[in-house]
């Protein structure tokens, strides 16, 4: 059995967002007639459209890729023309790895130079690695050198991503620093370095909410620039990210239009802000949080499976059964406390809620 080649011959199930939304790159390329930073593929100008969004002089809709403030990419966009790397910074789920894979994508036309940061990721993901095979029969030589996604981009003249940076072990992060302060990777073994060249960069994300989380030495965050992402303003803001998110995925997994079940959508946005902030949406009834962080990437992943609950085993219709079961799992993280959290809430507020009667029966079916 032949296997495709870097998924050439066969349909990505996740496509990069340079492939993903290539027409609209294409487009955005062919009317950018601003200045570009050296080997930036569109103008700082051209890539915020990217992720805002906005109608072109032809007519081509640029599909917003983050909803939030304008302000907020702006500033990102501009420190990634400078000399300054770029931290996203912000509580679970608030898009910091998609605002990075599109920034990437739109500035370089490749956002896979990632580094996947953990409590296991090694030096060697971030300086380089040693073809073994190599070493031994010839010694330490560039051949032998596996360079790493920062050392390419370094080389080539592109955007490196760190995701979730604060995962990593303290004295790996501090190998960014020369990194990101004289813009070398020293090679000790061949006695020779890598020099960044023009249009490199640097994004990372990272949160201070999960458990695990190393701190960044106050040298390694003096060269960044933070930007914060903040959670959705508003509910129809937050309902809106979902609706495109949940559409977008629905479309590569062959389930319904998300459009369709938007009342659902908006009561799990609902719930999800509700139990997050404390309080009700009129603001009439406090309510305990849970210990979660309910953040809009996990209702996206509930209604994303409450569709394929629908498509599947129901009618195609997104309704109060499907998005059940999804709500209690993102919600009973510690099953002593939450659940108690959680039924107060069902008592106090959903089963009070005129049009939430089915809603409430059917959590009520899965919460037994």
């Amino acid at each position: 059995m032949t296997m495709p080649e870097n998924g050439t011959g066969a349909e990505a199930l996740r496509p990069h967002a340079e492939d993903a939304f290539a027409h609209e790159l294409k487009a955005l390329a062919a009317a950018d007639d601003r200045p570009r930073p050296t080997r930036w593929k569109l103008s700082p100008w051209a890539v915020a459209t990217y992720l805002l969004g906005g109608t072109l002089d032809d007519g081509t809709v640029i599909t917003p890729k983050y909803v939030g403030p304008r302000r907020i990419v702006e500033v990102a966009v501009t420190t990634l023309a400078t000399d300054r790397a770029l931290l996203l910074l912000g509580v679970p789920g608030t898009a910091k790895t998609w605002v990075s894979e599109h920034l990437a994508a739109a500035v370089s036309g490749d956002s896979t130079l990632l580094v996947q940061g953990t409590a296991g990721t090694p030096e060697e993901a971030i300086r380089y690695g040693w073809n073994y095979a190599r070493l031994l029969a010839h010694g330490p030589s560039r051949e032998a050198l596996v360079p790493s996604p920062v050392m390419r981009a370094m080389a080539d003249g592109m955007t490196a991503r760190v995701e979730e940076l604060t995962r990593i072990p303290a004295d790996v992060q501090d190998t960014l620093i020369t990194v990101l302060s004289e813009k070398t990777l020293p090679i000790p073994e061949l006695g020779q370095e890598v020099q960044a060249v023009r249009g490199f960069n640097l994004i990372a994300t990272a949160n201070d909410r999960d458990r695990g989380v190393n701190e960044l030495s106050s040298a390694l965050r003096r060269r960044f620039n933070t930007v914060v992402l903040p959670l959705p303003a508003t509910a129809d803001a937050e309902v809106d990210i979902v609706a495109r998110r949940v559409d977008q995925m629905g479309r590569a997994l062959d389930l319904p239009a998300a459009l369709e079940g938007l009342e659902e959508i908006r009561r799990v946005v609902t719930v999800f802000r509700e139990l997050r902030d404390g309080v009700t949406g009129d603001g009439r009834t406090k309510v305990k949080s849970p210990s979660g962080t309910l953040s809009t990437a996990e209702a996206i992943s509930v209604v994303t499976n409450g569709l394929a609950l629908a498509a599947h085993f129901g009618d195609g219709v997104l309704r109060p059964s499907d998005v059940a079961a999804g709500i209690l799992g993102a919600v009973v993280r510690d099953p002593a406390a939450d659940t108690v959290v959680w039924q107060e809430y069902l008592e106090a507020v959903v089963r009070e809620r005129d049009g939430w009667k089915d809603f409430y029966r059917a959590c009520r079916e899965v919460t037994a």
